[in-house]
């Protein structure tokens, strides 16, 4: 049997990913690793280096335990999954290069909507990198959030999920796009389309996997 390792950063996103898991993966075997401080200490600034460490520790883990591909479920780690993938050998796929693919493929303008800053940038890059290859050029506008992380470490997920969806209907692009896994629920019953990554992510992998 296939086994896939997430790599995640919160365990809030974990029932999700089982979920579309047990949906899209059928027969694939699901392997989840997580560093919950990797986000913070990215905040904090000076510790890619380090981070980058934590996350060749996990990987080496999954791929010890028979993991034949890794998915990071996280933006704002992003940026490592190419080292990652030479350092282990196998494919490192990223959950938002699926929706970042179909925002520069549709939209003129994006808004990348955010809770934490070293989210927003890492996702501006990725879709920046995905227009190029697609021979696009897109505005981006980057916005965070305030209040709504700090709501969703609190456990209010209903203020955080306010916060969100008022500014999703605040942004000024044609094409909306949520940062982070954790913010998909905000997008339920807004109306306007917003692109959001875990479903998009997981489809790709599975095509990948095929």
């Amino acid at each position: 049997m296939t086994r896939v390792a997430f790599l995640h950063t919160g365990a809030v996103v974990i029932p999700t990913f089982a979920s579309l898991a047990a949906e899209h993966l059928p027969g694939v075997e699901v392997q989840n690793l997580l560093d919950d401080k990797i986000v913070a200490d990215l905040g904090r600034g000076g510790a890619a280096d380090q981070v980058g460490q934590r996350l060749a520790d996990l990987g080496d883990a999954a791929v010890a335990a028979g993991a034949e591909a890794v998915m990071f479920t996280c933006s704002s780690i992003s940026q490592y999954a190419g080292p990652l993938a030479e350092r282990l050998g196998v494919p490192v796929y990223r959950v938002d290069e699926a929706m970042a693919d179909e925002a520069v493929r549709t939209g003129e303008r994006v808004s990348v909507i955010a809770t934490l800053a070293t989210t927003v940038q890492p996702t501006a890059a990725l879709l920046r990198e995905r227009a190029e290859l697609q021979g696009r050029d897109v505005q981006i506008d980057e916005v965070v959030v305030d209040g709504a992380f700090e709501a969703a470490v609190a456990g209010d997920r209903a203020r955080h999920d306010d916060l969100v969806a008022a500014a999703i209907k605040e942004a000024s692009g044609d094409v909306v796009v949520l940062a982070q896994a954790s913010m998909a629920s905000a997008a339920e019953g807004v109306d306007r389309p917003v692109l959001t990554s875990p479903e998009r992510g997981i489809r790709r992998l599975a095509e990948s996997l095929s």
